[in-house]
């Protein structure tokens, strides 16, 4: 039940009968004074202005027309151009009900469509570090709340597992006679990085190794079966490891999301021979080119983007491109979202445009790219080891759980081994995804530890504790949970505000499915946290003199635990009993 878009919807209607042609959409927002009313019109003088009326006659026509309706308990006109909105009780009471006996909270499943996301991308033959946090997090948010909504939701975990590096990686293995861990070989993902680092260096410095490693490229790439048996074997090794990490996250990807780069590659020489052939791409000193009039130069000239080299290797773009057109005719995408950060913009624009040029994809397709910033350290700079080197992920996440065990061991020094590590684990990978999660992706961060870990303030462990304590007060109840059939009566301030904070979650989880912005989540759950506090302190739930009251406040605690999990499972944040 979405309250804010009901009360918008009432009041579009009414503009639309005083003028379908310049009416203005109306703005509504939660009223920081509940004492002035629960919502607010925000935009009254805009659209009076559009409209040519007087904000003072506009306000009148609108509240003439909205205010017999049952939602309505008092609707006032406030200067210099405000229309307050007070919701009736019993209607709240009436829609409080509808959501605490619905598993979905009340909100309906959507008209679904084949949503593809593009998220996390790691690299073969390397660790994940701390850079792919952001991507795999965010879009794994995504992935749940669309997919909560009834969205056909395809994860795309697009590898990067068919580039240059292979043909290096190959032929160096070659050199130092290690081409048996194409067999059982037992090489870790982190030997196989320094292999990898060794190969760069050579690459780097040796010209003819150089040259060997692009000769293999090209055979990987046309099928040899040498070439392939390393290939297969270098790519398990690392999602193997990749998978640990995927599973300590608790993000949803798994084996069958993986669509790497070379899942398009028998694709590539049939879109090269059609674009040529549809005058797209053209031939320059032996490499395939397509010039773009929608980017320039520095010179002002049309840019061009490199599809095939001299050598008849592909490229980036000759994959995406590629990519794009099996998304669409094959998987059927109606939306196609990436996390990315915003280095591959202008690169994922230019395929995206040859992709439309080439009729790969209709124009009318929905491709969206949710950037994000960068995670910085005190001084405000990437967050890197002392040595300038990305941190390795896996050493984050081992970092926040032996944090976590010393702040639990303070607080609980006789809990369990067993019990401690359960715990540690779940409270230090939240506090890192909750830190990242909680932070706008469009801007960079500062990581801080003593932040993330605290009790207080819009953190995981507050809203994890916020969610045990309510559990706790339930759980000292005398009535059943399913005996407690008497309606919800609000009457006190903090009773209307936790109901109406409870009742705004679907309005969060909708606009979080159309911007991607998990921040807005976070947010919403710290308040709701903190209003339930409030009506904690200010209402006895457990005493309450009158045995309906009691019942009443039990029910809107039980429905505060239910948003608090809710909230925080699309997070991909656990919950435990006790903390």
């Amino acid at each position: 039940m979405n309250l804010k878009d009901i009360l918008e919807k009432d009041i579009k209607n009414v503009l639309i009968r005083i003028n379908p042609i310049k009416y203005c959409h109306p703005i509504v927002i939660l009223n920081k004074k509940i004492q002035l009313g629960h919502y607010q019109l925000n935009n009254l003088i805009k659209i009076a202005n559009t409209l040519q009326l007087e904000p003072y006659k506009l306000s009148k026509i609108i509240i003439y027309n909205i205010k017999k309706k049952y939602i309505y308990k008092k609707i006032t006109f406030s200067e210099p151009g405000f229309i307050n909105i007070f919701i009736c009780h019993n209607w709240l009471s009436i829609e409080l009900e509808k959501i605490f006996i619905s598993y979905r909270l009340g909100i309906k499943v959507t008209t679904p469509k084949n949503i593809v996301i593009d998220y996390s991308s790691p690299n073969i033959a390397k660790e994940m570090h701390i850079g792919h946090l952001r991507s795999t997090i965010i879009g794994d948010v995504i992935v749940r709340i669309l997919h909560f909504l009834g969205h056909n939701v395809i994860r795309a975990n697009h590898i990067g597992d068919w580039g240059t590096q292979f043909g290096m990686l190959i032929a160096y293995l070659e050199d130092i006679k290690l081409t048996s861990i194409s067999k059982n070989s037992t090489t870790s993902l982190e030997e196989l990085e320094k292999l990898y680092c060794e190969a760069k260096k050579k690459y780097d410095s040796d010209k003819l190794f150089a040259k060997k490693s692009r000769e293999y490229v090209v055979k990987l790439q046309n099928g040899d079966q040498y070439c392939y048996n390393i290939w297969k074997k270098l790519v398990h090794i690392t999602m193997l490891e990749n998978q640990k990490i995927y599973n300590k996250l608790n993000v949803t990807l798994k084996k069958n999301d993986i669509m790497g780069e070379s899942l398009y590659n028998k694709m590539l020489p049939d879109i090269i021979e059609d674009l040529k052939n549809k005058k797209i791409a053209t031939e320059k000193n032996g490499a395939t080119i397509v010039f773009l009039r929608e980017f320039q130069n520095r010179s002002g000239e049309p840019m061009g983007v490199v599809i095939q080299k001299k050598d008849k290797g592909f490229l980036y773009s000759t994959t995406d491109i590629a990519c794009f057109k099996y998304r669409y005719e094959r998987l059927h995408a109606d939306r196609i979202i990436y996390y990315t950060d915003a280095r591959q913009h202008q690169h994922l624009m230019q395929a995206w445009t040859i992709a439309k040029k080439a009729n790969y994809i209709p124009h009318d397709l929905l491709l969206e790219h949710h950037m994000f910033g960068m995670m910085l350290s005190k001084n405000k700079r990437p967050f890197k080891t002392r040595d300038g080197n990305n941190i390795k992920l896996s050493k984050l996440l081992d970092e926040a759980i032996e944090r976590a065990i010393k702040l639990i061991k303070k607080k609980k020094p006789n809990l369990s081994k067993k019990k401690l590590i359960l715990l540690a684990e779940v409270i230090g990978i939240s506090a890192v995804k909750y830190a990242d999660l909680s932070k706008n992706r469009n801007t960079n961060y500062v990581f801080n530890w003593d932040t993330m870990l605290s009790f207080e303030g819009n953190t995981a462990p507050y809203i994890q504790y916020a969610y045990t304590r309510i559990l706790s007060i339930i759980k000292k109840s005398t009535f059943p949970i399913r005996k407690l059939k008497a309606r919800i009566i609000l009457e006190k301030e903090s009773e209307i505000k936790l109901a109406i904070k409870i009742l705004e979650f679907e309005e969060i989880v909708l606009l979080i499915s159309q911007k991607g912005t998990p921040h807005i989540m976070c947010q919403y759950l710290y308040q709701l946290a903190t209003y339930f506090s409030i009506f904690y302190e200010s209402c006895s739930i457990l005493f309450a003199q009158r045995i309906k009251i009691c019942k009443s406040r039990l029910k809107l605690s039980i429905l505060t635990a239910k948003t608090l999990k809710k909230g925080l499972n699309m997070l991909g944040i656990k919950t435990v009993k006790k903390m």
